[in-house]
């Protein structure tokens, strides 16, 4: 089982990012897709999740309207698309998997404690 998460980088306040998770060896398809992140010296926070049908997508306060996710289950690749990013969004984020009872769920979870796979997390650092 594993959780690629890439796409992170140095970049300025304002600009735009976007990481992908690919996922192996497990059926991507009976999982939501979560994403937290971390800041140094912070507790982990979730930031945004997605259901296994795509069609439930969430975000937490601190990044609705700049942050979007969606997956490409023939790809077995999700995506956090992040644009007008400010330096409070500098953290390691992290893409981890929930099992669903069902391929046509809308639900995702908040809390980490449901995420049963996780990715090794990938650096972005908002900075001018």
């Amino acid at each position: 089982v594993q959780l690629q998460a890439s796409g992170g980088g140095l970049v300025q306040p304002g600009g735009s990012l976007r990481l992908s998770c690919e996922t192996s060896g497990f059926t991507s398809e009976d999982y939501a897709i979560g994403w937290f992140r971390q800041a140094p010296q912070t507790e982990r926070e979730w930031a945004s999740c997605i259901s296994t049908s795509g069609l439930g997508t969430y975000y937490a306060d601190s990044v609705k309207g700049r942050f979007t996710t969606s997956r490409d289950n023939a790809r077995n690749t999700m995506y956090l698309q992040m644009n007008s990013l400010k330096p409070e969004d500098t953290a390691v984020y992290y893409c981890a998997a929930d099992r669903r009872s069902s391929r046509r769920d809308r639900g995702c979870s908040e809390v980490d404690y449901s995420y049963v796979y996780w990715g090794q997390g990938t650096d972005v650092t908002v900075s001018s």
